[in-house]
């Protein structure tokens, strides 16, 4: 059975267990989707978004994006506990060994590395709406020994955002749901810009906040100081 086989009947499968388990299927599929990035969110949430169409699956936009990032998040700190306990040496090591079977190189790790470095902490929530990149951005955060909350804060929020706008994509387009997949594999290069300057947005306005509450601060007039001689 050749790769692309198996990764279809992965995929179908994830599909499958969606449908047929419900929320803890998907729940266990976008936690999968995090170990194992063959296997797409952008397959797996419009078609979410897509049942929550029909009543009878229980599925709703609110369910739907609550369970996919619970999920995503449980993925993500398997990437980020191998960041904390391992070296990065020892992270090349497992990629070169084992990454084939993920469809990860070192490249992408590399990659992984570049953005952390210039985008700091808040590329784990931008990130998470890049393929690949949300996965392994998990590892130097781990390697930074990110702070845990923080990381979770961010995961969670990059995540939810994700989930909401793939399972309203796949409402939107009802049967037609698989599209967005297609959408987003045509013009994947346009969604990782807007990602990109939607991240760089969040940060330089999140730096002109902090510079200014401290300009205010600086700024605040300091009670005078009593002396002796005032007192007499």
């Amino acid at each position: 059975m050749h790769l692309a086989e198996i990764l279809n009947a992965i995929n179908e499968w994830a599909l499958d267990i969606i449908s047929t388990v419900g929320y803890p299927g998907l729940g266990l599929v976008m936690f999968l989707e995090n170990v194992f990035p063959p296997i797409p969110s952008e397959l797996v949430l419009p078609l979410a978004g897509w049942l929550t169409l029909d009543a009878d699956t229980g599925f709703t936009l609110l369910g739907v994006t609550i369970v996919g990032a619970i999920g995503s998040v449980a993925g993500a700190f398997f990437f980020y506990g191998l960041g904390k306990w391992f070296d990065e040496s020892r992270v090349r090591f497992l990629l070169r060994r084992f990454g084939k079977w993920f469809l990860l190189s070192e490249d992408d790790f590399d990659m992984a590395l570049s953005w952390f470095e210039k985008y700091d902490e808040y590329v784990i929530f931008f990130g998470r709406m890049v393929p690949i990149v949300r996965s392994l951005i998990s590892v130097p955060a781990g390697l930074a020994s990110m702070h845990v909350g923080k990381f979770t804060l961010y995961t969670a929020i990059g995540t939810a955002l994700w989930s909401f706008l793939l399972a309203y994509a796949g409402r939107m387009l009802g049967a037609q749901w698989s599209l967005v997949s297609d959408f987003i594999d045509r013009y994947e290069h346009v969604v990782i810009i807007i990602v990109l300057l939607a991240g760089a947005y969040f940060v330089i306005d999140r730096v002109r906040k902090l510079s200014s509450d401290k300009s205010k601060g600086s700024n605040e007039p300091t009670a005078p100081v009593q002396t002796d001689s005032d007192l007499d």
